[in-house]
């Protein structure tokens, strides 16, 4: 569980004072936000960069490791996250989210691998750590045995696992399973299945109400004006955004 600081995280106008947005994600999460060479690209980074510029505001990226990005959204040493976090009970006690996409949970094999749920809790699963993809395993497959579950630092480490036969099967998002298996095709990788529904939003620190709805007002500015579906059809082929 994330404590938070009782250091006040910039308002809105503080933000607005400085000019600047300061956004993180990780970097490693691939359609989502990743490097190509030296430059941070991807759904989340294109989206976060048009909403800071929606709220006339420069933009400022960082990356970091995933377990850690909620930890330091919560020390202040940035002003949101946008990198493809599942909304949890848990997650809402330390920060609060603005919901922007919706995906599934999902399972990869490497060819003729276990396409039955059921049958997985005789497997070895690979899931990033600090994901709800390694937290979710043992809830949405009764009986799989913690040993079982194999943990990695980065999502990337998790595919290379399974691509190595180090593993039976990774857990991971539908949009990242469905790039991998894209770019990866002499593994032979397939998709196995659905686990379970997401919710995904952006975090700003737990109590900073204005800029939450500062977020919110511009995306669903960037939802009018069509700029999210350009987006969301530029990396999916498809909108992205949660059913009303």
């Amino acid at each position: 569980m994330l404590i938070p600081s009782s250091v006040e995280a910039r308002t809105l106008a503080e933000i607005r004072s400085s000019g600047t947005l300061k956004l993180m994600t990780e970097g490693a999460y691939k359609p989502f936000n990743f490097y190509q060479g030296k430059t941070l690209t991807g759904f989340d980074v294109e989206l976060g960069t048009a909403l800071a510029q929606k709220m006339n505001l420069k933009y400022e990226w960082k990356s970091a490791g995933f377990d850690s990005l909620l930890i330091s959204l919560s020390q202040d040493r940035f002003d949101v996250v946008v990198a493809s976090h599942t909304i949890t009970d848990e997650r809402a006690k330390s920060v609060d989210f603005i919901n922007y996409y919706c995906t599934n949970g999902v399972w990869v094999v490497r060819q003729g691998g276990e396409k039955v749920k059921t049958n997985l809790r005789t497997k070895t699963i690979a899931a990033q750590v600090g994901t709800t993809n390694l937290e979710f395993l043992p809830k949405v497959i009764p009986g799989l045995p913690a040993a079982n579950i194999k943990s990695y630092p980065k999502d990337t480490d998790a595919l290379q696992a399974l691509i190595a036969g180090r593993v039976d099967a990774w857990s991971t998002d539908e949009f990242v399973a469905l790039d991998a298996i894209k770019s990866t095709t002499a593994a032979k990788l397939e998709l196995g299945g659905t686990l379970y529904l997401q919710r995904n939003g952006m975090a700003v620190k737990k109590g900073n109400s204005t800029l939450q709805k500062a977020l919110q007002d511009a995306l669903s500015s960037l939802y009018a004006d069509g700029t999210y579906t350009k987006l969301s059809q530029k990396y999916f082929g498809k909108d992205i955004r949660c059913p009303k």
